[in-house]
């Protein structure tokens, strides 16, 4: 499901839909509650691309692993 957000980047307000699950792991890394500068902004988005990196990693280790069978 789909879930209108506004998020507040360097006192400027963004309002864009998103997928619930998408912001579920955004505000995990990013306070929706307040403004948050470039900084904040490309801290959440680096921890993102590391969870998903390290994913991506264990993913291939255990395709890896299956394909031997």
């Amino acid at each position: 499901m789909n879930k209108e957000v506004t998020f507040h980047i360097n006192n400027m307000a963004y309002t864009v839909t998103i997928d619930e699950n998408i912001f579920l792991e955004l505000s995990k890394y990013l306070d929706l509650e307040k403004n948050n500068d470039t900084k904040d902004l490309l801290i959440a988005y680096l921890r993102l691309s590391q969870e998903y990196h390290v994913f991506k990693k264990d993913v291939e280790e255990i395709t890896n692993k299956l394909s031997r069978f």
